[in-house]
């Protein structure tokens, strides 16, 4: 049997769902059965975590500040309570029962804060340095900048190499990293791209975007999703 991935779901002010359709046909093309988280499923995340293989957290709006004992900064973007509160009880559910989590964009910095770590709301209005082109001007499809990969990470070993190029949607990022979560990429002007967890089987987020990649055959990014879907095929009983 297919291993089950429930992919989490943009929420425009928490009244509608959306989801690019390249994290379905990723996970498809990896070996899983992909299904949709929707919100309001805290009340319900011991049943929905014992369904689910695995947790893909997708990309989509910036994370309520105050999840990291933060007010907005004047460059916050929209924000979607509902789904902040759905998420946080779904990856601590899965976190405890050790199942794998890939988080995307907001989903690595979700993930990141879920462990107490925290943000910068704006990159480019918190940092003193100048930095890369983070919302590139190409298609999602195509890589934009280059992230240095961490030796001895599972990064490494999905990468094979030390340094990768990706593609890039985003103006917010993680800030500082908290255990059991470590970096395993960077890129060139410090922005930490990905982490990855020392304690458990699978737990990875990613500041790029993987499923555009792998859908257009980007060698690296089809093995990061057939990583995380093997992984989760050790849930499957």
């Amino acid at each position: 049997m297919k291993p089950i991935i429930g992919i989490t779901c943009h929420n425009g002010f928490d009244y509608r769902h959306e989801l690019n359709n390249d994290y379905i046909l990723a996970v498809r093309q990896a070996g899983g059965f992909p299904l949709l988280v929707p919100l309001g499923m805290e009340k319900d995340v011991l049943q929905l975590s014992g369904i689910l293989d695995g947790l893909l957290l997708s990309g989509g709006s910036d994370t309520n500040p105050f999840y990291y004992d933060e007010e907005p900064h004047p460059k916050l973007g929209g924000i979607s309570p509902g789904r902040d509160s759905n998420e946080i009880e779904i990856i601590q559910k899965m976190l405890a029962l050790n199942k794998p989590i890939l988080g995307i964009c907001r989903g690595h910095q979700i993930l990141n804060v879920t462990l107490e770590g925290n943000m910068y709301q704006d990159i480019h209005a918190q940092q003193d340095h100048v930095l890369l082109q983070h919302v590139q001007q190409s298609p999602r499809n195509q890589q934009s900048h280059y992230v240095q990969v961490n030796k001895e990470t599972i990064l490494a070993s999905i990468a094979g190499a030390e340094r990768i190029s990706v593609n890039s949607f985003h103006h917010q990022a993680v800030k500082n990293v908290p255990e059991p979560l470590i970096v395993s990429g960077v890129a060139s002007d410090g922005i930490i791209e990905a982490v990855e967890s020392v304690q458990h089987d699978f737990v990875m987020g990613v500041q790029w975007h993987p499923e555009a990649l792998a859908t257009a055959g980007d060698e690296v990014s089809v093995r990061l999703f057939e990583r995380f879907i093997n992984a989760c095929k050790a849930e499957v009983k």
